[in-house]
């Protein structure tokens, strides 16, 4: 494929699906590869949870990389200390908070979009204190549809029925949504792709001044999806685990990922 998007992997915390995102990576040749903000969840980081799959995830993307796919790795919200070094790049691989390609005469524009919510703006203590209250509901959830699993029974998701239910959270997204369009519009974009609510569509968008097709890849945490663009056409994909292929990981000690690792949580101290 010419581009995948994938956003919101949170490596380093419970509820990351990392061998998922490594079976699905494995699977893929593509020539440019989109990461849209929170792939490290920086804000929950530490050494002491860091298991063998998600140090696996780090080095495959390093790998795909150096063999010779472009690597955009976007800012988010839980990865924001990264933003310190944007604009960097090395080799195949570049840092950045925001990313604009030409698609067959179509500008397509990449960010995270945190800027537009509220809470990371004025209450950001409130925000990371939700983000672990988030990862333990998606521990509690997996044990629960484990027992579900076990009983032959149907498996739920707590966050959703949560976000489908509480009309604040529709107006959020629906307000998310139509901000990130018409500034799109506005700006003269054709395709506006974007992560941070966890809510995979594609949709075009309209208002008085023209339209824009609206595009968010989901995440690995919940919904398991991403982006494809091959050939003009986009296309949303969910993750089925009996489509690939799972390899058994042991845990590697390669310099440039330990490296990293080391770097951020020497940066979050000077931080906190």
């Amino acid at each position: 494929m010419e581009i995948a998007v994938l956003s919101d992997i949170h490596l380093g915390t419970y509820g990351c699906h990392a061998q998922e995102v490594l079976a699905y990576l494995n699977s893929i040749n593509p020539g440019i590869l989109v990461l849209n903000g929170d792939i490290i969840d920086i804000w929950q980081f530490s050494k002491r949870y860091w298991p063998a799959s998600h140090m696996a995830v780090l080095n495959k993307i390093l790998k795909m990389a150096a063999n010779g796919t472009q690597v955009h790795y976007l800012t988010g919200n839980h990865d924001e200390l990264l933003r310190k070094f944007s604009d960097f790049s090395m080799g195949n691989l570049h840092l950045s908070d925001k990313l604009v390609l030409t698609l067959q005469d179509k500008k397509a524009w990449f960010f995270h979009g945190d800027i537009f919510d509220v809470t990371m703006k004025h209450s950001k203590w409130l925000a990371k204190l939700g983000g672990k209250g988030y990862d333990l509901l998606i521990v509690l959830n997996r044990a629960i549809n484990f027992m579900l699993t076990k009983m032959g029974k149907e498996r739920i998701s707590f966050s959703k029925k949560i976000k489908n239910s509480v009309k604040e959270a529709i107006k959020f997204i629906s307000d998310f949504e139509q901000t990130a369009t018409d500034l799109a519009i506005s700006n003269g974009y054709d395709y506006v792709i974007c992560g941070h609510i966890h809510q995979p569509i594609i949709k075009e968008y309209w208002n008085d001044e023209g339209s824009v097709v609206y595009l968010n890849s989901g995440d690995w945490v919940e919904n398991l999806t991403c982006l494809e663009y091959n050939k003009g056409e986009w296309e949303l994909v969910q993750f089925e685990a009996s489509a690939y292929s799972f390899e058994a990981k042991k845990e590697t000690k390669e310099p440039i990922a330990i490296n990293f690792l080391e770097e951020l949580i020497l940066q979050k101290k000077k931080i906190i």
